[in-house]
């Protein structure tokens, strides 16, 4: 609430877009197929299906989630048919691999020279599917931002959660995101949508920002900067992760005055301009005076 939400809400009135917020459990502690909260967003769709509320297309996001003021509508890209989610190894600005090393070296360097230049950071898709028993997909997307129709997906989604028990093995101790994979790939109902959607800010500040790693806890002012500068050309940045690159949004407040949206409302508008590529000579800066 106080360091994203203000973003979330711009987001929504730009495109005249609903916004729900859960805050406790979708499902009861005591059923026997309960699970935390990672999990009960699959159960959304059927408690938005049980209220009166009239939602046909539903955008999860997780709450460490920043929105840039020049994001498009999600809902545009979006096939109601499917499933559309953003992908963390395929169509990246970066090969992949470049990107984990980069991860691996600096948090070695600046955080913790324990941690390894070899893990499960580097698995493979194929290691990746069998932590879990299941056959290998094509693809692994974030489950932190996911799109799908209420009417078409919802009975799945629960379907899905009610197949799989309370002691569910991952490399996230528990977590959900190849199991969600698996479902949705090995149903062919994936759909995958731009980057842009879901940036990774760990992708982001490794290959983009790495001075951050020597400054992460000084200079907050230029970590503000970094984040804003993401934000310029993403449109969802994701602060996923427990290492210290994941907290840096817990530390900063973006977009929290006039000044700091000015340039995106500006190019916003000038994005709106034509332009004709009409020669208008050799053109030079002013000098200082």
């Amino acid at each position: 609430m106080k360091y994203a939400y203000h973003t979330w809400e711009m987001y929504c009135r730009r495109h005249d877009l609903g916004l729900i917020l859960f805050d406790e459990d979708l499902i009861s502690p005591d059923h026997p197929k309960w699970k935390k909260a990672t999990w009960q967003k699959y159960l959304i769709g059927d408690v938005v299906s049980k209220s009166n509320l009239k939602v046909e297309n539903i955008c999860y996001l997780d709450t460490d989630i920043l929105i840039s003021p020049l994001a498009p509508n999600i809902f545009d890209q979006h096939k109601e048919d499917k499933i559309s989610l953003v992908s963390k190894r395929i169509g990246l600005q970066i090969q992949l691999n470049e990107i984990l090393r980069r991860i691996a070296f600096l948090r070695n360097r600046f955080y913790s020279d324990d941690y390894p230049l070899d893990s499960s950071l580097f698995i493979s898709l194929q290691d990746l599917y069998l932590t879990i028993g299941k056959d290998v997909q094509e693809n692994e997307g974030c489950a932190g931002v996911f799109v799908f129709n209420r009417r078409f997906a919802s009975k799945k989604f629960v379907d899905f959660f009610m197949s799989i028990d309370q002691n569910v093995i991952s490399l996230t101790g528990g977590g959900d995101q190849t199991h969600f994979n698996f479902f949705v790939q090995s149903n062919s109902l994936d759909s995958w949508v731009d980057y842009r959607f879901q940036a990774l800010w760990t992708y982001e500040v490794s290959t983009r920002y790495p001075f951050l790693y020597a400054k992460h806890q000084e200079n907050f002012a230029l970590i503000k900067e970094c984040i804003e500068a993401s934000l310029f050309t993403n449109y969802f940045l994701h602060f996923a992760g427990s290492w210290h690159e994941g907290k840096m949004w817990e530390q900063v407040k973006v977009f929290d005055t006039p000044e700091s949206l000015e340039m995106f409302s500006a190019f916003d508008e000038y994005m709106k301009t034509p332009v004709y590529g009409k020669p208008l000579g050799a053109i030079k800066p002013k000098e200082n005076s």
